[in-house]
């Protein structure tokens, strides 16, 4: 049922192309191998969960590096209870109630589990907090992060250049990204975003509209 769906889809949004050729490719490669491989993590890693959902990312690398921190950005506040509510006692963890953006204020989020968006699906139901990246870095002390995960339904083509006009991206070591395509200008907007990312990092490897991955350049 999933693969005709996916088929439909095409059928009916060919510019979705790139995005079900990748998804193709990424299930052939077993993409999940490469991307949930975090043993290299240095002791004590700074990682920043951005769209921490129910937090299975964060667990994911405390297994793999047990003496990591893990920021964990959720705006959804139910989620962001959940968060807190299996983390508690966890001293690796802090969760934020909130989405780093351009700048403080609220987001409408559609109630849809792990695709809850300000960008798709239905009617907006629930709101969220935004807080902005300058505010976030002034008030907290934060000179490196070892690992990101950006995976926030479209908010990626806000917080990213925001990111790099902050000159936050020049702290981040290893960059992990979900574009998300749901609509046609969205390819030339993460061209933009790749074609900046390129001045600090490199891009280690890409499946578009599924998974990328970037490491910041040597010397960084």
């Amino acid at each position: 049922m999933a693969s005709f769906k996916r088929w439909l889809d095409r059928r009916r949004n060919p510019w979705k192309a790139p995005l079900h050729d990748a998804f193709r490719q990424w299930k052939r490669d077993r993409g999940d191998n490469r991307l949930f491989d975090y043993g290299t993590l240095p002791e004590g890693a700074v990682a920043f969960d951005l769209g921490g959902y129910r937090g299975d990312w964060t667990a994911r690398v405390l297994t793999q590096q047990p003496a990591a921190h893990v920021h964990v950005f959720e705006p959804h506040p139910a989620f962001a209870g959940d968060l807190r509510a299996r983390f508690a006692g966890d001293d690796r963890v802090e969760v934020h109630a909130f989405a780093l953006g351009g700048q403080d204020g609220a987001l409408a989020l559609s109630d849809a589990g792990d695709a809850s968006s300000a960008l798709s699906g239905p009617d907006a139901q629930i709101t969220g907090e935004v807080r902005s990246v300058s505010r976030f870095f002034d008030e907290r002390d934060v000179p490196r992060i070892d690992l990101m995960k950006i995976n926030i339904e479209g908010g990626e083509y806000d917080l990213l250049p925001t990111l790099i006009a902050a000159g936050v991206i020049g702290r981040i070591r290893r960059l992990q990204v979900q574009f998300h395509l749901f609509e046609p200008a969205l390819a030339a907007a993460r061209d933009d975003i790749r074609a900046r990312l390129r001045q600090t990092h490199d891009c280690a490897w890409e499946y578009p509209f599924v998974w990328e991955e970037w490491r910041l350049k040597s010397g960084g």
